[in-house]
């Protein structure tokens, strides 16, 4: 019998871009939806750091607390 040999092809991956979020303002006294999201972003304590991958749900959480946060690129 024959060896058939296949080929696989390898998909490239794209290196996902990476949001770096710093908690620099307190969220007490603020909303409390603010106050979940925050919390939901993974940021427990002040000048905490966190990486995330970019995606349209994360942007839409940053918008809403922007005043709280400090995002690098």
């Amino acid at each position: 019998m024959p060896k058939t040999e296949t080929k696989t092809k390898r998909k490239s991956k794209k290196k996902e871009k990476l949001v770096r979020v710093t908690l620099v303002k307190s969220p007490i006294g603020h909303n409390i939806s603010q106050k979940r999201t925050v919390r939901a972003l993974g940021l427990r304590k002040m000048h905490q750091t966190v990486e995330h991958k970019d995606s349209a749900t994360l942007r839409g959480m940053l918008a809403k607390v922007s005043h709280l946060l400090h995002v690098e690129e």
